[in-house]
């Protein structure tokens, strides 16, 4: 196995083109907060020069959000609760499923709807060509504007 896969290196795990498009059946997403010009998934998007975490998700639709893996991941969580309770927009995270990390604790367990992804995502790189599959399970993260459903 690629050693780079499971180093906290590799922060761009794009989200697979096919997984999208299911998901945005589902949600009909507007913005995408966490892209590049390269790998966005929606025309309204926020990049690294425009940082998704200081601007407002509510653009009036559903948000996506693939954050970078790093040990940033935790204020993207934080970001997308907080965004969550202001407005009565979907969220929708695609994160490793860390059930045992503080921000998982914080601002997901009871607050979000959760599902679990069966079997390991194969992520694509930058140029949309499918890597190896992922060294760790992930999940879906759901606010949907109503938190109080999930105490």
């Amino acid at each position: 196995m690629n050693s780079i896969l499971l180093s906290s290196k590799k922060l761009d795990w794009c989200t697979p083109q096919d997984f999208f498009d299911k998901l945005n059946e589902e949600f009909g997403f507007v913005l995408d907060v966490a892209a590049t010009e390269k790998t966005k998934k929606c025309n309204l998007c926020y990049t690294p020069e425009t940082d998704g975490l200081s601007q407002s998700w509510d653009r009036g639709g559903a948000v996506f959000c693939n954050p970078p893996y790093g040990r940033e991941i935790g204020k993207w969580v934080k970001k997308a609760y907080e965004e969550s309770v202001k407005c009565s927009n979907t969220i929708v995270l695609l994160i490793p499923a860390r059930t045992d990390t503080s921000y998982f604790h914080e601002y997901i367990y009871k607050k979000a709807e959760i599902r679990f992804i069966r079997g390991r995502l194969r992520f694509t790189d930058s140029d949309g060509n499918t890597v190896n599959s992922a060294p760790f399970p992930s999940m879906l993260v759901i606010y949907n504007g109503k938190n109080d459903n999930y105490k």
